[in-house]
C-alpha cells in the first residue's frame, strides 16, 4: 500500500486534466515526450512540467532512446489509489448503513 506522501503525489498528479490526458495516451503504449506534447496548446516546457509531476508520482517511466525521451505508464500507483478509494467507500457505506439502521430503530 502507498504511503501517505505517495498517495498525495498520485492524487495531485491526477488532479489536472492535462496530466490525466497524458496518462490516457500512455495507456495505449509508450510515447516520445514531443508526441505527448503535440495535442496541447502549450509550450513543450509546460508539458515537461506536467510530466515531472507524473514522474514524481511514479505514474510514468522515462527512458532515453538516443536523443529522444520515451515515456511509459506505470499503473501501480493508480491501482494503489483505487484500492484506497475502495477502502474509503466500504467504510463509509458501512457507517452510513449503520446510521440508517440506528435512525430507523429510533423512529420506531
Amino acid at each position: 500500500m502507498q504511503t501517505t506522501a505517495a498517495l498525495d503525489d498520485t492524487m495531485l498528479a491526477l488532479s489536472d486534466p492535462t496530466r490525466r490526458a497524458i496518462l490516457s495516451r500512455l495507456a495505449s503504449g509508450e510515447a516520445r515526450v514531443t508526441d505527448l506534447a503535440a495535442p496541447f496548446a502549450m509550450s513543450l516546457n509546460a508539458v515537461s512540467k506536467h510530466i515531472r509531476i507524473l514522474e514524481r508520482a511514479t505514474l510514468v517511466r522515462r527512458r532515453r532512446a538516443g536523443r529522444e525521451h520515451v515515456l511509459s505508464l506505470n499503473p501501480a500507483p493508480l491501482d494503489e489509489a483505487a484500492a484506497w478509494i475502495e477502502q474509503q467507500r466500504t467504510f463509509w457505506n458501512s457507517s452510513l448503513d449503520a446510521l440508517e439502521r440506528a435512525l430507523a430503530e429510533h423512529e420506531d
